[in-house]
């Protein structure tokens, strides 16, 4: 059982607060999400990462992969339990 501190909302990030994270980014840099399976998660801190675009990939991969000499985009990672 998930138990949630007392005072402390059951989310991350609010509007206002991604809105000030993203205003520190170029406004033409790209977002992708972490993602597989279904349902939804919070999101951890937003980074800044280089990647390639791999289209040909299975869906369970991604189609984005790390890669030092690619393009940098702005990661919305979701928060992974382990319950």
């Amino acid at each position: 059982m998930v138990m949630m501190m007392k005072n402390r909302p059951p989310y991350n990030f609010t509007v206002g607060e991604l809105i000030e994270i993203l205003k520190q980014h170029p406004k033409d840099m790209p977002v992708i999400v972490s993602g597989y399976e279904n349902g939804y998660e919070n999101f951890c801190q937003p980074f800044v990462k280089k990647i390639k675009h791999l289209p040909e990939n299975p869906y369970y991969e991604g189609q984005f992969q790390i890669d030092e000499k690619g393009m940098e985009v702005l990661i919305l990672e979701r928060e992974v339990r382990n319950d």
